[in-house]
């Protein structure tokens, strides 16, 4: 069916739509993507929800937070309009909408993990049945809620060689190992109940560190500029080797996976007293020893390393985890997949495969104790 998937990153930068076809199996055909930036009210306003969110023990409503929810959903809306028309696709052909929400806290731990928007506006202001919530029910069952694309990634990386690792440099750094060398996707010889709840083989998926989040917030706090471009302040800097050691020396690096972080997990704090240059180097050069420290924990050593999201636009960054890693470290687009469209067209995917009853996260990606459907669907 044709599905939209719709995502808004911790970076608050804009909201991400993505039109595909696909059976949520093994047949993936990418149609059509845009981008809607955020204003700078809109990230001001976005960023105060947050900020209010991470005090609260528990997800509650308040003024702040509540207008926010209803700035996503009308945002995200007008995303799915625009979409369509570029598309030239009419509402009542789509199948589903997946749409991820706004997070603005994360706290597996306690058992709560917080996307604001409202599934059941989405669907009534599209015509379209919407998916929303994808992340509760996994967090609610012990599971960490993040990262939930793997099994995307794994259906388009289907017949390559491997193993191959996709890495996703949003806010927060995702990864996810991928054995390869066979379609794990097709459930053609499964039993309707296996084909449902299987886990998939061998995926491993985690968090891996902050990626853009602390660069951004540091050259936003140093300059004014919303993100370092092209990583040209981060190239005129020199990296402190001491305070980058200091940043590793936190156990979330040591911890098996699997595992997950919310973006105000790290802050800029420990580059204060840098110069704006040399601060934007080293949190990059963290960004890429994350990745580095995340390899340990892999299965095996992955052949490629595949990068998708905001981060491979940096050759700053891809530059320092190729030396971290050893690693030829190559884009996503170099397979013809949109690396600025994979998170959109993964909840796309997953709506699908809500509707279907299929399994969205799975012991070796979140942890959850056994593969489990997810989702809340709203139908008009």
């Amino acid at each position: 069916m044709l599905a939209i998937g719709l995502m808004s990153g911790t970076s608050l930068d804009g909201i991400d739509a993505a039109l595909i076809e696909t059976d949520g199996e093994a047949f993936v055909r990418p149609i059509a993507f845009r981008g809607e930036p955020y204003s700078d009210a809109a990230r001001a306003e976005l960023a105060e929800a947050t900020r209010m969110a991470l005090t609260f023990e528990r997800p509650r409503a308040s003024p702040p937070v509540v207008a926010a929810g209803e700035l996503i959903t009308r945002a995200h809306v007008f995303a799915v309009h625009k979409l369509l028309a570029d598309a030239g696709v009419a509402a009542a052909d789509v199948g589903v909408i997946g749409f991820h929400g706004q997070t603005i806290a994360h706290r597996p731990d306690r058992r709560w993990t917080w996307q604001i928007g409202d599934g059941a506006a989405v669907a009534r202001a599209t015509g379209i049945t919407t998916v929303s919530d994808f992340r509760s029910a996994d967090v609610a069952a012990g599971g960490q809620g993040a990262p939930l694309l793997p099994v995307y990634h794994a259906a388009l990386a289907a017949g390559l060689e491997g193993p191959v690792a996709v890495l996703n440099l949003g806010g927060v750094g995702n990864i996810t190992f991928i054995p390869g060398g066979r379609d794990m996707h097709d459930s053609r010889e499964m039993s309707p109940e296996r084909a449902q709840m299987t886990d998939r083989d061998g995926l491993v998926a985690f968090d891996t560190g902050p990626a853009n989040g602390l660069i951004d917030s540091w050259v936003e706090a140093e300059t004014g500029a919303r993100y370092d471009a092209g990583g040209a302040l981060a190239t005129s800097g020199r990296v402190d080797e001491t305070v980058l050691t200091a940043m590793l020396d936190h156990p979330f690096f040591d911890a098996p996976p699997p595992k997950s972080l919310d973006r105000n997990d790290f802050t800029i704090q420990p580059a204060r007293g840098l110069s704006a240059a040399d601060g934007a180097a080293t949190l990059t050069a963290f960004t890429a020893a994350t990745v580095a420290e995340a390899l340990r924990h892999l299965p095996a050593r992955p052949v490629r390393l595949l990068v998708a999201g905001g981060g491979r636009h940096n050759p700053t960054m891809l530059a320092m985890i190729a030396a971290r890693t050893g690693l030829v470290v190559e884009p996503t687009d170099v397979l013809g997949w949109n690396g600025d469209a994979l998170e959109a067209e993964g909840f796309a995917y997953m709506a699908v495969r809500t509707l279907k009853g299929l399994a969205i996260s799975f012991p070796g990606t979140t942890g959850v104790p056994v593969a489990m459907a997810g989702g809340v669907v709203d139908r008009v």
